[in-house]
């Protein structure tokens, strides 16, 4: 069980990892900026690496799941929190439907334990 708490812990901070480095791929302009671009990268470096983490008791459909799902939750969260950009309400029926998914992947399926 202490295992499975450790790969969660990596998944939660690959995702943490995963969502800062999209941010800054925001603020990198396109690769114009060097900083930020930068610190992308190394977000998007140990992103990956905790992911892999992750999968060492976690099977791959399950944590790429969780991995994606909420880095798209939030990074729409930061998108509107920090860029100050605009969700309809289609976006959000379809956020909505990724937390939905991640739920029933978590809570209701065996191939998440």
């Amino acid at each position: 069980m202490q295992v499975h708490i450790v790969s969660y812990l990596a998944l939660a901070g690959a995702i943490i990892s995963e969502v800062t480095g999209t941010a800054y791929l925001q603020k990198s302009a396109q690769f114009t900026k060097l900083a930020p671009t930068a610190i992308m990268a190394v977000f998007y470096i140990l992103s990956f690496y905790l992911l892999s983490v992750a999968l060492r008791t976690l099977p791959l459909g399950v944590a790429y799941a969780v991995w994606g799902g909420l880095g798209i939750v939030l990074t729409a969260i930061i998108s509107v929190a920090v860029f100050k950009q605009t969700l309809d309400a289609m976006a959000i029926l379809g956020i909505a439907m990724i937390v939905g998914g991640v739920v029933v992947v978590n809570v209701f399926s065996n191939a998440s334990h």
